[in-house]
């Protein structure tokens, strides 16, 4: 072989990655994020009550749960790659046949169906993608393209939270009676709105059918009683509902200003509410059902809705207005604007090429992986000569359990994050709470930019350099600094609770140090749960070590919240410290190889 050729394969191996980690940790969170956030803004559109969204979205979840028990089928029939095509094939066949049965009259129920045939078959890709990446990289490379996996999976959470909720608000806007848009100002008032309907008349007009409503509304900064918001909530969702708007069962409004009515002595201050009114210029045909969606367009976070608004309309109701309220942050201080839109076009339709958009891209990952997968040639069914298919799955589960030092891996997985998995339940509520409540009492929009920005960028940053970091000197090398990096940084949270900053940019400074070395050191714990992976069934027992990680993540973050009421947030940020001392105690006892994560020289 002549030294060109050699350099030639040496350069393919080492862009190879490149063409295909990106892409497939990319195709691993677009259908995780479809089914758990998604679809709960796709129901919530075609009108589906809150709490059966509430109900069937969440038993969702359940694949991702379970999937450690059938990660050793992934590994003991066929190849990873195998599983990989087959998967991204069903996931693009339950993305089509959600799409397919959005318009029929049962749509509920076929959705759902093809929703769980999607969650079963990302958690399947999951399985094998993980799998995958252990055999298609080298020791050097896992190490190195932990960080990129992470931020393209980040990436893909995005698009789905964001882009193909805008897509799905773009062919709204296409296909319905023009745009209705309402600019919410807070301003330096005082007074607080009073809902009276019957002051509102109209005259039937002729001519196109379009939407009725104040372009512009004012809402002062000065707070209310919380009696007086939830009144004018409950007001307007009895009025709503009378007139057949939304359903009865969606006021949200009655309960809550029964509750505050009861303790008049005890109210506290909220943020001012105002109310903007829609109805149609004509009578809509008999038997047509025209529906407007209501919701944030723009600008300030500030100044929401009470709660989202789908409201109905036809021949029996199109000449009274219907009603939405917005409610402003009890902590804003300064004037500002924000845009909301109301969208009446065809939701089924919308939908429906929404997901064959992502039906079609998964076609596409299909055949792209085709090409772009390499062939390792570990990747092999693990499936034993001896003894049958049973035997082998079960003992898939005992060599993992079999494993050396066993009890200390186990436990190690289950508390690296201790102070993390409280933390994380208990961090966006200090820094909304009130100063009163010990709080910082940031706005939701300052929330959104500090968690939603800063927060992002340092993470992925984090994670990035973390990964660079570990392929230079190893994981056995960089363990410490990368456990202290996970932990330390939450002392930030003991600093803010006691100095109190009222700084915007002390906040966030903070919080992104924070971010960041949780991104640096969640660098190590991967890399951990690959290496006690090592071994002929290495994709199920990654799968089980997940499924020790997400253990680990649920119990201690179930009794935050309970344990923050009881000691307060200064003393529960202490303990968060305490709980990061049992990973520091274990490393000593970890056996790593010193070469495990380096990336060997070209």
């Amino acid at each position: 072989m002549s030294k060109t050729d050699s350099v030639s394969k040496a350069d393919k191996r080492a862009k190879g990655p490149w063409l295909w980690v990106p892409s497939l940790y990319f195709a691993e969170g677009i259908p995780y994020v479809m089914v758990m956030t998604l679809s709960v803004i796709f129901y919530k559109r075609m009108g589906i009550s809150n709490t059966e969204i509430a109900l069937y979205t969440s038993w969702l979840y359940l694949p991702w749960v379970i999937k450690p028990l059938w990660g050793p089928v992934v590994d003991i029939l066929r190849t990873k790659r195998f599983w990989i095509l087959i998967m991204q094939l069903c996931i693009g066949a339950g993305l089509a046949g959600v799409a397919f049965t959005i318009p029929v009259d049962r749509f509920f129920q076929f959705t759902l169906a093809f929703f769980w045939l999607l969650a079963f078959s990302s958690a399947t890709h999951d399985i094998a993608a993980d799998g995958f990446y252990m055999l298609g990289l080298s020791k050097g490379d896992q190490a190195f393209f932990v960080g990129i996996r992470s931020t393209f999976y980040r990436l893909a959470m995005l698009t789905g939270q964001g882009l193909l909720v805008i897509l799905a608000g773009y062919f709204e806007a296409k296909t319905g009676l023009p745009e209705v848009e309402v600019i919410v100002q807070a301003v330096e008032e005082t007074t607080a709105a009073d809902f009276n309907p019957e002051l509102l008349s109209f005259d039937p007009e002729a001519g196109e059918t379009y939407f009725l409503t104040a372009e512009e509304i004012h809402i002062g900064m000065a707070n209310i009683t919380e009696a007086e918001a939830n009144g004018l909530v409950a007001a307007v969702d009895g009025w709503n509902s009378e007139h057949g708007f939304y359903p009865a069962e969606e006021n949200t409004g009655k309960e809550a200003a029964g509750d505050a009515a009861e303790n008049p002595t005890e109210q506290k201050l909220v943020g001012n509410v105002a109310y903007t009114w829609f109805r149609l210029s004509t009578k809509p045909e008999e038997g047509e059902n025209i529906v407007l969606n209501f919701s944030f367009d723009k600008g300030d976070k500030n100044i929401a809705l009470a709660h989202s608004y789908r409201f109905e309309f036809n021949e029996k109701n199109w000449d009274v207005p219907a009603f939405a309220v917005f409610k402003l942050d009890p902590k804003l201080e300064k004037a500002t604007t924000a845009s909301f839109s109301g969208l009446s076009g065809n939701i089924r339709f919308a939908w429906t090429m929404v997901f064959i958009a992502v039906a079609l891209l998964f076609a596409g990952f299909h055949i792209y992986h085709r090409f772009a997968l390499p062939r390792p040639a570990a990747d092999v069914s693990n499936r034993s000569s001896e003894g049958g298919f049973m035997k082998e799955f079960f003992t898939t589960f005992a060599d993992f359990f079999r494993k050396k030092n066993i009890a200390v891996i186990l436990l190690f997985l289950v508390v690296y994050r201790l102070g993390e998995s409280q933390l994380v339940k208990l961090a966006s509520p200090f820094l909304l709470d009130s100063r009163e409540a010990d709080g910082l009492g940031l706005t939701t929009g300052d929330l959104g930019l500090i968690y939603g920005t800063i927060g992002i960028i340092a993470l992925s940053l984090g994670g990035i350099i973390g990964g660079i970091a570990a392929s230079r000197r190893g994981l056995k090398y960089w363990l410490w600094w990368m456990v202290a990096a996970m932990n330390l940084p939450n002392l930030v949270y003991v600093f803010l609770s006691y100095a109190m900053p009222s700084s915007l940019w002390v906040v966030a400074s903070s919080v992104a140090v924070e971010q960041f070395g949780y991104g640096f050191g969640f660098t190590a714990y991967m890399l951990y749960m690959i290496y006690v992976s090592e071994g002929k069934h290495k994709t199920a027992h990654f799968a089980l070590t997940t499924g020790f990680m997400a253990l680990g993540m649920m119990i201690p973050g179930m009794v935050s919240g309970w344990l923050q009421e009881l000691i307060g947030y200064q003393h529960f940020f202490i303990w968060v410290m305490i709980c990061t001392i049992p990973s520091f105690i274990l490393i000593p006892f970890l056996k790593i190889d010193p070469k495990f994560g380096k990336k060997e020289p070209k």
